[in-house]
């Protein structure tokens, strides 16, 4: 199956302002140019399973990418539709998603799954959209797999009759609109063919049930050892084969579970104003790491950035999914960040673009490695995660200072700390990667506004937080 995305050519939507305005560098004018992409992903079969990832105006980003994510890596064509009048979609955190296809056209299609993820006002907007509840109420009668998350067991499926008889699970902030009777704590509840789960801390558990359903255990334990990036995963999965979900939720720890972060040369990080964050995102980024750290930032209440390093605002990330900068490199420069995070951008992805993938835009943009620059020597924060910190270490930015990285690539760097999925030296912070992702944007929060404030935030996630 090949995956074809492209941009509307006719709009280009733009983030909302933040409420919170960042200190100038100069005044320029930047130029928008819309970019043509194309990228390629290897089927699973010679008929790939069509699956259904509806969304609407707040809709929980972490759990519509995590799902659409992990979804294609297994080989399924996934549809994101818009319930809204338009397929640009500004998500619960401010991320602005762009759908493939509005849900009207998607009426007289047959999935092999839908998936509902949760967030408000998302989980309102779909339940009102009367061509999802059509589309999903005839897919359940059908016996097709169809599941929910977070807000959306209660606040859609329930009002469409979708749940009825079922133990169903969800947020524990709606747990009380389910019966008591069929209502469970569990992090993953399959139910016949419904599957629901409680936030977007458990998105990754969700999206590896609904592919061991759909492709069987062999693809869902293939797919969870490609997250965590560690071979040694495996004797999780034998050690649990009666149960699926415990399996599941195995196979997301890091090999190293001894310690989530280790910190070196401790400094605080305090500021007298709200911290201002840069997040530089170019075509390939992966899409799971950019939102995760921009959801779990701005619920921390960071001034969050989000600035593309290609000739557009349109960003095609690793896996087909369509996100929206905030503004264009340059227009970003001209102001002063306390952060900068890089986040990991595939180099084999399949992109066509002035003949430079996005890997290699990010490291040879000059603005972005003069921002970098002026970050270490001014002694503000910077970080990378995955095999980005390889561009930070091309910079020289790494000198005498320990680090992490992606284990496929660890070697590349000098001083590799093993034993931790994040590393903290200083104003420096480096993750390993996707596995890793939600740990690093806590431990940020953590530094920035303290453990309890991070604290708060991964309870909103349904994530369990420690201080080590």
């Amino acid at each position: 199956m090949a995956f074809l995305s492209v941009f509307p050519p006719t709009k280009v939507p733009v983030f909302s302002s933040s409420a919170n305005a960042t200190p100038k560098r100069s005044s320029k004018s930047t130029k928008t140019i819309s970019p043509s992409l194309s990228h390629a992903i290897a089927p699973t079969s010679a008929t790939p399973k069509k699956v259904l990832v509806p969304v609407g105006y707040g809709t929980e980003e972490m759990e519509a990418v995590i799902i659409i994510d992990v979804l294609r890596r297994a080989g399924a064509n996934v549809t994101v539709a818009s319930v809204e009048h338009e397929l640009e979609v500004e998500a619960f955190g401010g991320t602005r998603l762009v759908a493939d296809a509005s849900i009207s056209d998607c009426c007289d299609e047959t999935f092999d799954l839908i998936a509902l993820p949760g967030g408000m006002p998302g989980s309102a907007r779909l339940r009102d959209c009367k061509d999802l509840q059509k589309i999903t109420s005839k897919h359940a009668e059908e016996n097709r797999l169809y599941g929910a998350i977070c807000a959306a067991p209660a606040i859609t499926l329930l009002p469409w009759g979708l749940i009825k008889r079922k133990q169903t699970t969800c947020h524990p902030a709606f747990m009380d609109k389910i019966s008591s009777f069929y209502a469970v704590k569990s992090t993953i509840q399959v139910s016949g063919e419904l599957t629901t789960s409680r936030g977007p801390g458990t998105s990754f558990e969700f999206a590896l049930s609904l592919v061991e359903q759909l492709f069987g255990e062999s693809v869902a334990k293939h797919i969870a050892e490609s997250l965590v990036g560690f071979q040694e995963r495996e004797e999780l999965w034998h050690l649990h084969d009666t149960n699926p979900i415990e399996r599941h939720a195995l196979m997301m720890i890091p090999a190293d579970t001894c310690s989530r972060r280790k910190e070196f040369n401790e400094v605080q990080w305090t500021f007298d104003h709200i911290p201002r964050v840069l997040i530089p995102v170019a075509n390939g980024c992966e899409e799971t790491e950019v939102v995760t750290i921009v959801d779990i930032l701005r619920r921390a209440k960071a001034n969050v950035v989000v600035a593309s390093v290609e000739k557009s605002k349109n960003i095609l990330a690793s896996q087909g999914t369509k996100l929206i900068a905030d503004k264009l490199i340059n227009e970003a420069a001209e102001s002063i960040y306390d952060l900068i995070i890089l986040p990991y951008l595939w180099k084999t992805a399949r992109f066509i673009l002035g003949g430079a993938n996005g890997a290699e835009r990010m490291q040879k943009s000059r603005v972005l490695k003069k921002l970098l620059k002026e970050q270490e020597l001014s002694g503000r924060l910077y970080g990378a995660v995955c095999s980005s910190p390889t561009i930070l270490q091309s910079y020289g930015l790494l000198k005498d200072k320990k680090s992490t990285d992606h284990p496929a690539i660890v070697n590349k760097l000098n001083d590799v700390i093993d034993g931790a999925g994040v590393v903290i030296y200083g104003r420096l912070i480096t993750s390993k990667g996707l596995a890793t992702a939600t740990d690093f944007a806590l431990t940020i929060v953590s530094k920035l506004f303290g453990h309890a404030r991070a604290r708060s935030v991964a309870e909103g996630l349904v994530f369990e937080y420690t201080n080590s």
